[in-house]
């Protein structure tokens, strides 16, 4: 027996767990005719994003896109970004694919896989112009919080993928998580806030109103926009 043999099994700690919904008529139809065209495998190398989009404008990297309306109506108001969204329910995806095709989209592709396994395996160093996560689990129970996908290696690992001048946005409504995710970015290093306050910003026009965010809204919970810039 190995060394390696007598080593205990470390589960990794995984940010979401897979409640795979029934899928519609149309998501399975998007999953099969659409994903080809605008789906990405997962694979173990970077992605050409010059390749992938036909163009060199800058790329924004969604992490858990839900149902991919607000990714899809970002990508139809700025033509002049690419965007590729990641989100491992499958029925998010096929929802995602019918509105890209609905507004004929050519800006925006899809990856059905875990966002931290493609960031490392997938996107190049300093090759996005910015990222946004967008109401992610707040795993609100205090001995879940470590399933948080908002953490300090996580965001080390977003600096790297960030190119200088680059963005990330975060939002939650879940007041304890925003208060997390400011602390964790207070800690990190090459990022600085542009809250002119020092916290938190006002929800950029860009940024759709999601149906989290209306949910939230409805259950009496505040809204927090956090945005950094990739500042070395």
């Amino acid at each position: 027996m190995t060394d390696s043999d007598k080593q205990p099994f470390m589960r990794q700690v995984r940010s979401f767990v897979l409640r795979e919904g029934r899928m519609t008529k149309g998501q399975e139809r998007a999953m099969q005719e659409l994903f080809p065209a605008l789906g990405i495998e997962f694979q173990t190398q970077p992605l050409d994003f010059l390749s992938l989009f036909g163009n060199d404008h800058p790329v924004v990297l969604e992490i858990g896109f839900g149902m991919g309306k607000s990714l899809a109506l970002q990508a139809r108001a700025n033509p002049q970004r690419n965007y590729l969204g990641i989100e491992v329910h499958r029925p998010g995806v096929g929802a995602c694919l019918l509105l890209a095709e609905e507004y004929q989209l050519t800006n925006l592709r899809v990856i059905n896989h875990d966002a931290v396994e493609v960031l490392k395996q997938m996107i190049g160093d300093a090759s996005l112009g910015g990222m946004q996560v967008y109401f992610p689990d707040p795993w609100h129970k205090k001995k879940h919080h470590k399933r948080r996908i908002v953490q300090p290696s996580f965001i080390d690992l977003c600096a790297q993928k960030v190119a200088k001048g680059g963005f990330i946005h975060l939002a939650t409504d879940w007041e304890n998580y925003a208060e997390h995710m400011l602390a964790v970015m207070s800690q990190a290093d090459g990022w600085g806030n542009l809250s002119p306050t020092g916290d938190y910003i006002e929800r950029p026009e860009d940024r759709p109103i999601t149906k989290f965010e209306t949910r939230g809204t409805k259950l009496g919970h505040g809204v927090w926009d956090l945005m950094y810039e990739r500042c070395d």
